[in-house]
């Protein structure tokens, strides 16, 4: 029975230099294996089976390994004057989440605005328009944090959060018209390889921290923080869309044109219908309040 035990120790962790042997050796396997068509051949068995095992003592390392190195890199982070702010101070945090989202924007709008011109596509120059709106929206926000702060003008900060708000109404124009290039020209995303699970992955968790975010900064009752919030909501839902289009490009190869269509615009009626709910509530909300002081 020790001997088993032994036995199965040694299986599940390896030296680290077999480990990364198992990586190399199991990635070119399947690799070769998918390229050449080799999927239901006998070998391809004794691959998966190889890749399976591999798969396995790296996410036995990695349970080991990481939950150790996550406490020290966090225990850095705190004890750093600028981490630690960022990491206790909301208003702080919400104000750099900001400049970040804002140069990323500004980034994808020229990029696209610059392909919409040299391609002359208007699937780029709709995207163009998508980023503008939101930088738009980020720039007002940021500009206001840096002129009056996050909690210390409360009417000011009702009206731009009402200014955003009306915005992002905007953005349903965009998202429209990306949803009829989708259904009636065939227009879409495509991730290749294992890019479109990684792009499936970070589409999922920015949507959940999203959500998160918005139900998590309601108890600040800073109506900029919650704007700030709200946009970053209305742009993962969006890449939602966006992904299951390279979802469906990827693997709805047996799904009919009809009900690919009636997906799409499914869930783009679904994304612009919570993206109004959002704004309007937003706008109602904010004047209500302007309204009474």
């Amino acid at each position: 029975m020790k001997d088993w035990k032994t036995i199965l120790k040694k299986l599940l962790y390896p030296p680290v230099w077999l480990m990364i042997i198992l990586v190399i050796l199991s990635t070119a396997a399947l690799a070769a294996t998918f390229v050449k068509g080799l999927e239901e051949s006998p070998a391809a068995y004794v691959i998966y089976v190889l890749s399976f095992y591999t798969l396995t003592v790296v996410c036995i390392a990695c349970a080991d390994v990481i939950p150790g190195c996550y406490r020290a890199i966090r225990q850095k982070v705190y004890d750093n004057k600028f981490g630690n702010r960022y990491m206790t101070d909301p208003a702080f945090k919400t104000h750099i989440g900001l400049y970040r989202s804002l140069a990323v924007n500004l980034l994808y709008a020229a990029f696209n605005l610059f392909s919409g011109i040299y391609y002359r596509s208007a699937w780029f120059m709709l995207f163009a328009g998508y980023y503008i709106i939101m930088a738009l929206m980020r720039f007002l926000l940021v500009r206001y944090v840096n002129k009056e702060g996050i909690g210390r003008n409360r009417f000011k900060e009702l009206k731009r959060s009402r200014l955003c708000a009306l915005i992002l109404l905007t953005v349903n124009l965009a998202l429209s018209g990306a949803v009829l290039m989708m259904v009636y020209f065939d227009r879409g995303f495509e991730y290749y390889g294992i890019l479109i699970y990684v792009m499936a992955m970070y589409t999922f968790y920015i949507t959940t921290a999203a959500i998160i975010n918005v139900i998590k900064y309601k108890k600040y009752n800073s109506p900029v923080m919650s704007m700030a919030k709200s946009v970053n909501l209305a742009a993962a839902l969006i890449s939602m869309l966006a992904l299951e289009t390279a979802m469906l490009s990827q693997f709805g190869s047996d799904m009919s044109p009809e009900n690919r269509r009636i997906m799409i615009i499914a869930t783009g009626a679904g994304i612009s219908a919570i993206i109004v709910c959002i704004s309007v509530y937003n706008i109602w909300k904010t004047s209500k309040e302007i309204k009474n002081m």
